[in-house]
């Protein structure tokens, strides 16, 4: 290898370096102060519309009372986790908060906002089935997180036909 091409590829790999630092420095946690940041919140108001379809009601005002709740359980959940997997959820959920860690975790191109559920739908099944296990896991953990966390909830146990705990 010639001295030239040695000192531009080492030119350019600290330039690559410099700008992925950045880009980790100006990464957003997933929580703040043990609550789920306004980009998480977003997260995972996707993820459930999307993992939960065909269960969440169709009308917009009650499907949105239930993604409020799924919400707040989501961070009674977060609550009871040890520190260190708050901090790996946080870093997860900053990092799926980027546009690179959307595209290259979740496999989606379009932000949060504008994806369609068919569109995350097919990430996800991406995310499941993917080589990678970061993503497999990712996968798992946003599809475990939201499943355990709707169907904790009262309002949703007619949806499983359970009736309630039993008087003793």
């Amino acid at each position: 290898m010639q001295r030239r091409t040695l000192l531009k590829l080492g030119l350019a790999s600290a330039v690559v370096l410099a700008v992925a630092g950045g880009a980790v420095a100006l990464m957003q946690p997933g929580l703040q102060n043990g609550k789920l940041s306004e980009g998480a919140r977003l997260i995972f108001a996707r993820a459930g519309e999307t993992i939960l379809a065909g269960t969440l009601p169709t009308d917009e005002g009650p499907k949105q009372i239930a993604i409020n709740s799924l919400l707040d359980r989501i961070e009674a959940f977060i609550a009871g986790t040890p520190e260190h997997v708050q901090a790996e959820l946080s870093q997860l959920l900053g990092l799926l908060n980027t546009a690179a860690g959307r595209r290259g975790v979740v496999g989606l191109s379009p932000d949060w906002h504008e994806a369609s559920v068919g569109e995350i739908a097919t990430a996800f099944q991406t995310m499941r089935v993917s080589s990678v296990s970061l993503r497999v896991q990712a996968y798992q953990g946003l599809h475990d997180i939201v499943s355990a966390s709707y169907f904790s909830g009262q309002e949703s146990w007619a949806v499983l036909g359970y009736p309630g705990p039993r008087a003793i």
